[in-house]
């Protein structure tokens, strides 16, 4: 190789090595310069507003309530319809590569409405907690409660709504009671299927959420 030639190669590589480190210098600099809290919601077809606009469901109308409120927020939305905690548990890695500062897990009830083992459902719920914690230690954990229809059993349905007030006391974590309080079994506020709320009923829900969640934006 020529003198000219490795002169060229050796400028190449200090071209790339300075980019590199402007790029990366950037990605510090925007990293930190963030002040947005950064909320994530955490689900199934509840969050992710099965059978409507996206903007409909509640996580936009809680965004559109930080924007009324002029609190430094911004929201994102994890949700899968259908989805179980074991689901959730095995997609939570990859939600973690952005940042969470509020996590707003509100999964277990497709594992109910499938009469799926409690003890499973609540240890993939922890787990999902945890893996949240590890990543992200200062992160605030909300959790959404859940309750299921009678039809499934007195026992069964105590047993399932005691997971999440037991997972809140377990983690130092805000409860929503019950994220469909106000909507549930009420036909003006669901879809058809009678399971999923309608656009009337997300802005229930999202002054469900909005109730609990604001403090924790502040």
């Amino acid at each position: 190789m020529s003198y000219n030639r490795l002169s060229s190669a050796f400028l190449q590589t200090i071209v790339i090595w300075l980019l590199l480190w402007i790029s990366s210098l950037s990605a510090a600099t925007a990293e930190n310069g963030e002040s947005s809290v950064r909320v994530l919601f955490f689900g199934d077809s509840l969050t992710a507003g099965y059978g409507l606009d996206p903007s409909q469901a509640y996580p936009s109308l809680v965004e559109q309530k930080i924007e009324k409120a002029g609190l430094d927020a911004t929201v994102s939305v994890g949700a899968v319809s259908g989805d179980t905690s074991a689901g959730g548990l095995r997609r939570i890695d990859w939600m973690l590569r952005q940042r969470i500062d509020v996590f707003v897990l509100a999964l277990g009830a497709n594992d109910g409405l499938r009469g799926s083992d409690l003890a499973k459902t609540e240890k993939n719920l922890q787990a999902i907690i945890d893996r949240v914690l590890v990543k992200y230690p200062n992160a605030k954990i909300v959790i959404a409660g859940m309750r299921m229809p009678p039809s499934l059993g007195a026992n069964y349905t105590k047993r399932f709504a005691a997971i999440y007030p037991k997972l809140a006391k377990a983690n130092d974590a805000a409860l929503i009671p019950f994220l469909l309080e106000g909507v549930a079994g009420i036909a003006q506020f669901n879809l058809p299927d009678r399971i999923h709320p309608n656009a009337r009923g997300h802005k229930r829900l999202a002054e469900n959420v909005w109730e609990i969640i604001e403090p924790e934006l502040k």
